[in-house]
């Protein structure tokens, strides 16, 4: 069954670790065994030969870097000091992709319109051994604009999601920085939807949240968030209300759902048992947001995968994302028809994908 990954921050592992994604998962680790970096982010979950076993064919690939304040050591080369800084890093990110896309172009390509997102989806449909993986950019954290004007050179760019927030900015409130939306976030927002851009809620404090699927005039998503009502204990405002999620169903926005240990399992925390979470946890947020959706076509999956953390702080039996294949089984034992789980793997986030790409 196809899968739509709707968070990857590749050019962020790129650009920080050198790997080399058209490369296989295993030959990833084999090239960083005797390295910190499983340390630093643990261990791959990503490569291009594990995407086509695991039917992986569209990714959101993201531009993402932190604030200094954020750094997490010396390795951590993707941070800004300023708004101009930012756009620097996020222009290279850009760079990066175009380069993966013109060394590899029967790996991976660069989807930035409906016909392309239609030629991609042909291709997979076809009986071959091969596919390549399409990369549609997503801008996580909008500090690389420091005027709501600058939005239309990003999207010629090829930028075609953009979020807010990671941590707070100019514009809203973030994850573990509260806020609501500010003067120039509303001006953001405007200057978005006038271009086309979707909207990714994701880090975006609750309150901007709310407001932003009231004020936004284009489409509204959540590439990588779970339910807050199973993380019982968690007070941390990166996980969604059920009113957060009740208003983007009715906005018909979709949600990826993030298989990260610590999201799926309140008080987990890196080197704990992999094995005290499984993939029925993960079951178990498509569920919710189905249940109170009332059908299955608000969800998905966003791995985040390889975005701060590795096979180390996963579901015990993911070892590469092809293995989120077996989240199929499980759903249809929950009583999930062949169509919901398309829906879920695929189809929901194809059919948002068409609703903004030009």
């Amino acid at each position: 069954m196809l899968l739509v990954d709707a968070h990857e921050d590749l050019a962020w592992n790129i650009l920080t670790f050198q790997r080399d994604y058209s490369r296989s998962a295993a030959e990833i680790r084999q090239s960083e065994a005797g390295t910190l970096i499983w340390q630093w982010n643990g261990d791959t979950l990503l490569g291009w030969q594990d995407y086509q076993r695991g039917q992986v064919m569209l990714v959101f690939a993201t531009l993402f870097a932190a604030p200094l304040r954020k750094k997490l050591g010396d390795w951590d080369t993707q941070c800004y000091r300023d708004s101009r800084h930012a756009k620097a890093l996020y222009r290279n990110q850009v760079d990066v992709y175009q380069k993966l896309v013109e060394q590899h172009p029967e790996k991976f390509t660069l989807i930035q319109t409906q016909s392309s997102l239609q030629d991609l989806h042909k291709d997979w449909g076809q009986t071959k051994e091969t596919h390549p993986v399409g990369l549609l950019l997503l801008m996580e954290g909008a500090e690389a604009i420091d005027h709501p004007r600058e939005v239309e050179e990003w999207w010629d760019a090829g930028v075609r999601i953009l979020g807010p927030a990671w941590a707070g900015t100019p514009f809203c409130g973030g994850t573990n920085e509260p806020g609501e939306l500010t003067k120039l976030g509303r001006q953001l927002l405007e200057a978005m939807a006038g271009v086309g851009f979707a909207l990714d809620l994701s880090h975006m404090d609750e309150k901007a949240a709310l407001q932003a699927i009231d004020i936004y005039e284009g489409k509204v998503i959540v590439t990588h968030a779970n339910a807050k009502a199973l993380l019982k204990g968690s007070e941390s405002n990166r996980h969604l209300s059920d009113r957060v999620i009740r208003c983007l169903v009715e906005r018909n926005g979709v949600i990826g759902v993030v298989p990260f240990n610590a999201f799926l399992k309140a008080g987990w925390k890196n080197g704990d048992p992999r094995d005290t979470v499984t993939l029925l946890d993960v079951v178990a947020q498509i569920d919710y947001i189905c249940q109170l959706a009332g059908d299955s076509q608000h969800v998905g999956i966003g791995s985040d995968f390889d975005g701060g953390f590795g096979w180390q702080s996963v579901p015990a039996e993911v070892n590469t994302i092809a293995d989120l294949q077996k989240l199929a089984p499980l759903l249809a034992e929950r009583g999930y028809s062949n169509e919901d789980i398309e829906n879920i793997f695929s189809a929901n986030w194809l059919r948002t994908c068409q609703d903004f790409l030009p």
